[in-house]
């Protein structure tokens, strides 16, 4: 009897490998040749296997947006990227997918890797998000942020503080751009959408340790989108092991997450039981549980997706386009004197002590300005998915099955030299002329469009009106040989990734009289 089941097991595996390679090949020929995708052009591994995209989104960093790029020159304006998914590189074919018109899902394969499946971002129905994002739309209005707008003003004065602490001509430090600008952003989105004040602002070192980990948070996303159970088991992780095992910055990370949560549980807890302090500010919180949303809507554990997502949202894309835009203004003197004296200009007769932001938004320069660094440096890095559930789309004559995941990258769009010549150049110039601007603007979607377009949108423009404006009217800026380095988009972070790790040092000088 051994002898006979040491015989039945040889003849086991040898039937396993045969059914293992009989069962991908299988897989393989229907999606080459028999697939409703099998049509379209793009690299036959990629049609095969998500482990083609997962090499350049794992093993090589977040180099799957780059490599798409590649595959555009290569195949033409669409192209299969895996065995579900077409992304296109046509920007007239923009307006179509970002539409206001028709219902469009997302792609729950990109956005349940977030591990937020209950907040508005990351709804994936159309009718779900288009119910969430009317409760919360009036939170962020043009109004409500230019209502707010003090918040920023009195954070990008003490941001102006702070920097001014470098400008000592005896003190040889550098400041640490970097982390100074998303100090700032993250005191503004906690104190705008929470009521909270952070003071990141007065921390010695900016908590520059906590804008690191969300500067690479995009890499768990990553990750999780091709192993489904590394999102969770890092959430699962113990508080306890993580206070003895983790660095500074990861600690800092996981205390502000609690305290979100701490601060979702005071405030539902105060409203349920008809007592809120009358002198608490309102927060995304009350807006969401003061709507008209049903009740399961209204759920702790929903809020708290929507309060981390919403805020997260807020914290390096602003700073990014803030740091970007201010390098090249200041790499550029004909540029940082241009702005200089349009902000002089606007100030004369003004009896502001600053000028605020319906005074800013109305200066053409500092607009155009605006307009080329969120260009160069849009909210997100990678693709944004699509998905007509209920109907057929078509492009360039071919039929694109109705439920298929179909993406377009704003980044690169921006860079497409047939739109914006010389594209990695800065040119504020491109948005002076109106015709001009009007013409670009079809092409130009740095929070996106369409209904799900950035929802903090109007707070991000305000923040980058009143910081630049601060900044550059009292300090020159010098940046070092390395500055790119902490500035270019190398790598899908879901936000701009960056190579540099330096911090983005510069000297700084008071701008005199």
């Amino acid at each position: 009897m051994p002898q006979m089941n040491q015989f039945m097991a040889s003849l086991y595996w040898p039937y396993l490998v045969a059914s293992g390679v009989v069962l991908v090949s299988t897989v393989a020929i229907y999606r080459l040749f028999f697939h409703p995708l099998a049509g379209f052009p793009g690299p036959k591994l990629a049609a095969v296997t998500r482990s083609y995209e997962a090499y350049y989104d794992v093993v090589c960093n977040g180099q799957y947006t780059f490599k798409i790029a590649e595959m555009h020159k290569k195949y033409g304006p669409i192209v299969r990227i895996s065995p579900y998914e077409l992304h296109i590189s046509d920007p007239d074919f923009y307006d179509k997918i970002y539409s206001r018109e028709g219902e469009w899902d997302k792609y729950a394969w990109a956005y349940d890797a977030f591990g937020a499946p209950l907040s508005t971002i990351c709804a994936i129905d159309h009718n779900i998000h288009k119910h969430r994002r009317a409760a919360v739309n009036p939170f962020f209005s043009k109004a409500t942020v230019a209502a707010k707008s003090d918040i920023i003003s009195r954070l990008v004065e003490q941001l102006c503080t702070r920097i001014d602490e470098f400008a000592d001509e005896s003190s040889m430090t550098k400041l640490s751009l970097s982390a100074a600008i998303s100090a700032l952003t993250r005191d503004v989105a906690t104190e705008f959408i929470l009521g909270k004040r952070y003071k990141n602002l007065e921390v010695q070192d900016f908590n520059q340790s906590l804008a690191i980990i969300l500067q690479n948070s995009g890499s768990l996303w990553r990750i999780t989108k091709h192993l489904r159970w590394y999102g969770p088991l890092m959430q699962s992780i113990p508080m306890w092991l993580v206070e003895r095992t983790a660095d500074q910055g990861v600690r800092n990370f996981f205390d502000f997450l609690k305290d979100m949560v701490g601060i979702c549980s005071t405030i539902d807890s105060a409203l349920a039981s008809g007592k809120p302090d009358p002198d608490d500010p309102k927060t995304i919180i009350h807006q969401i549980l003061d709507s008209n949303l049903p009740k399961e809507e209204k759920s702790f554990k929903r809020i708290c997706d929507d309060v981390e997502t919403i805020t997260g949202a807020a914290f390096e894309t602003t700073a990014n386009s803030i740091r970007m835009t201010l390098y090249h203004i200041y790499s550029d003197p004909e540029v940082v004197d241009r702005l200089r004296a349009e902000l002089n200009s606007a100030r004369q007769g003004n009896r502001e002590s600053r000028l605020g932001i319906s005074s800013l938004e109305q200066l053409p320069y500092l607009t155009a300005v605006l307009l080329e660094g969120l260009r160069i440096s849009p909210a997100t890095a990678t693709r944004a998915n699509r998905v007509a559930s209920n109907r057929e789309l078509s492009f360039g004559g071919r039929r694109i099955p109705a439920k298929t995941p179909v993406g377009m990258t704003t980044y690169l769009m921006h860079r497409d030299p047939n739109i914006y010549p010389d594209p990695e150049e800065f040119k504020p110039q491109r948005w002076l002329d109106l015709q001009e601007r009007w013409r670009l603007e079809k092409f130009y979607a740095p929070f996106s469009k369409g209904p799900r377009n950035c929802l903090g949108m109007h707070l991000a423009w305000a923040e980058l009106y009143m910081t630049v404006a601060a900044v550059v009217e009292r300090f020159d800026l010098t940046f070092g040989s390395s500055a790119l380095d902490d500035l270019r988009c190398t790598s899908d972070q879901f936000i701009i990734g960056t190579s540099g790790r330096n911090g983005l040092p510069v000297a700084v000088r008071r701008v005199k009289g």
